[in-house]
């Protein structure tokens, strides 16, 4: 029986089915620790659960290091220590150095969360990246633009899914984003130069550090860009193809850069560009998560397959054991975002071309979570709904998403 406890600060949809993923493992006893109330979570899960602690933040170390003690006490040990939100990859780092438990500590986590760390590994290793710069004030911030020139990124070094990313283009917006950003020692910053190109997903399954599996995705257009533009409706492409011109230009740098970063068992997240340019490498990679996708990029590759990647991925990181089925089709999601005024309290007061959709694309979509008139408008990047369309030709489910995404229409009021 392996004793597991998994930190779940927030009980999100997506977070939740990868916990219950490993509850269902039949040889696994699992503690939740949440900032959530126990009744919060489904009867089903609180029954498959031997364990449960509450704490008020569940991203800070200094009230998870008792909770993981005292659900381990009542778990009879711990074995492996889980969480797939990226903001708390350093902190599970922290408690297993400290507790003793195996899996990636806090310094192999720390090069993945601190993108300038994470970016300094990545040239030591000879892996194709953006010049970039730690900011600990605003000169350092003008130096370096005065350096590289316009464009640049800005952001923090601990960003996430590309908030509080800031594009710079002249030295007005540099002062906006210094201004934003307020770089000191205590609070730095980072500076990268602004990589043009298309930007892909690479996903790794590693067994302590040893690769296993990979798999490559489209974005259209760029996440940065889709930040920047909140009525932008966006798709993410699996094709069906494994091995594609893609995935054999990123491959042997995405491997080398796991490697340099510590990667142990799990399944990884790379961002990275394609650049067409003749005077630059083909290849720059952007990030590197430690963690499994968001975007909806588990759920592709489990219709793709044809598998609950879900559960592979509790199998993996709970026995260290990972078997995949060929993949079958492809797949693809397309992510509905209002058309309107963002202000705030703003919802959803209509949705266009559903019907016409449906008819049209209907037999493709596999999955979808509507938008629905009333609901609040989003927060996150994916949108006020989505559809998860499935071919097993890869340019139908292309052309089917650029439909999809041009024939409905969410409207805010």
């Amino acid at each position: 029986m392996v004793r597991v406890v998994f930190i779940a600060p927030f009980g999100l949809p997506v977070t939740m089915r990868f916990v219950a993923a490993v509850a269902a493992l039949p040889d696994v006893r699992l503690g939740l620790v949440s900032q959530e109330p126990l009744e919060s979570f489904s009867p089903e899960l609180r029954r498959r659960l031997a364990a449960f602690h509450r704490v008020a933040d569940a991203l800070d170390v200094r009230s998870l290091e008792p909770a993981v003690r005292a659900v381990r006490h009542q778990l009879g040990g711990c074995d492996r220590l889980l969480g797939t939100l990226e903001q708390l990859q350093v902190q599970l780092g922290q408690l297993r150095d400290h507790l003793g438990i195996d899996g990636m500590g806090e310094q192999a986590q720390r090069n993945f969360r601190d993108k300038a760390r994470m970016k300094d590994v990545l040239r030591r290793a000879g892996v194709p990246c953006a010049r970039h710069r730690r900011l600990t004030s605003a000169a350092e911030g003008r130096a370096f633009a005065q350096e590289i020139g316009f464009p640049l990124i800005l952001k923090p070094p601990d960003s996430a899914a590309a908030k509080g990313t800031f594009r710079v283009t002249d030295p007005a917006s540099l002062e906006r984003a210094l201004q934003a950003l307020h770089p000191s020692p205590e609070h730095p910053a980072v500076a990268e130069e602004f990589i043009t190109g298309r930007e892909r997903s690479f996903e790794t399954v590693t067994v302590r550090g040893k690769p296993v599996w990979f798999s490559s995705t489209v974005y259209d257009p760029a996440p940065l860009h889709v930040l920047e533009n909140p009525w932008i409706q966006w798709t993410v492409l699996l094709p069906r193809e494994e091995e594609t011109e893609d995935t054999r230009l990123v491959r042997p740098h995405a491997l080398r850069a796991l490697e340099a970063l510590g990667m142990g068992t799990g399944l990884s997240h790379m961002e990275w560009f394609r650049r067409d340019r003749a005077d630059a490498p083909p290849v720059a990679i952007s990030e590197v998560g430690a963690r499994p996708p968001g975007a909806q990029i588990v759920s592709l590759n489990s219709y793709a397959h044809g598998a609950d990647f879900y559960a592979l991925w509790a199998r993996l990181v709970v026995h260290e054991q990972w078997e995949a089925p060929s993949r079958r089709y492809a797949a693809g999601v397309a992510f509905f975002r209002g058309q309107g005024h963002a202000r705030p309290g703003a919802r959803v007061v209509a949705v266009h071309g559903l019907d016409e959709a449906q008819r049209e694309l209907g037999d493709l979509v596999v999955e979808a979570k509507l938008p629905q008139v009333g609901q609040p408008r989003a927060e996150s990047y994916e949108g006020e709904g989505y559809a998860i369309l499935r071919h097993p030709d890869t340019e139908v489910v292309a052309r089917a998403l650029r439909r999809t995404i041009s024939l409905v229409r969410v409207e805010l009021g």
